[in-house]
This record gives structure tokens, sequence and C-alpha cells, in this order.
């Protein structure tokens, strides 16, 4: 959640960023990252697309941005 409020309201981030602040090997964080993404996903805060087009879950590449959801997202 913080390299999405580091960046403009409508901007979106590729999963392998989140990876990549997250770990050297970054691949290998990308098992953990995905599995917070679904979470992340199934509570509403945060949305998947993928060339401008909204996903309704992982599937193939895809990139994550702010939910339009109003409530706070998770710490």
């Amino acid at each position: 959640m913080t390299l999405l409020a580091a960046r403009a309201a409508d901007a979106t981030i590729c999963p392998s960023e989140v990876a990549r602040a997250l770990a050297a090997d970054w691949r290998a964080a990308m098992p953990r990252v995905h599995a917070a993404v679904d979470r992340l996903v199934d509570g509403k805060h945060v949305r998947l697309s993928w060339k401008g087009s909204l996903m309704a879950a992982r599937d193939g590449p895809y990139r994550i941005g702010r939910s339009t959801k109003p409530d706070t997202p998770p710490t």
C-alpha cells in the first residue's frame, strides 16, 4: 500500500515492484506478493487491471491500483 500511496491516485504498480521492495531475491518473494494481492482484492482494498481493462482476479499479467472503495485500506 505504501508504493501505491507514493503514486498518483490513478496510477498502478507492477507486482514485481512490490517484490523488489521486499527482497533482494524478488522472484522468490513473488508467491508472497501474489497471496497478499489476492487478500487485498478479496477485501476490495485494491483493484487489478491489465492494459486498462479491469480484472476480477489475478489471471496472467496484471497491475495493482487503488480501489474505488471509500473506506480506509489496511495498514
